[in-house]
């Protein structure tokens, strides 16, 4: 199991921080480039429709990107 790595972002032009396993910091790094995008834009969109915790937010985002693209 990954170990969370704490990075510090910007989300609606506020600092914070947000931990996540190494794996989805990848993959959301790809999402974000796929949709020629900064990490930090992107992290805002999932914050603007998340309910709960960032963090978790962002793993359900991830894990939902991965099934739309498994089955497209």
């Amino acid at each position: 199991m990954s170990t969370p790595v704490k990075r510090s972002v910007v989300v609606s032009g506020h600092r914070t921080s947000v931990s996540l396993e190494t794996p989805f910091w990848e993959v959301l790094t790809q999402i974000a480039t796929d949709q020629n995008m900064s990490i930090n834009k992107l992290i805002t969109e999932v914050d603007r429709q998340r309910d709960g915790n960032l963090s978790s937010a962002i793993r359900i985002y991830v894990l939902r990107r991965l099934q739309e693209d498994k089955t497209s």
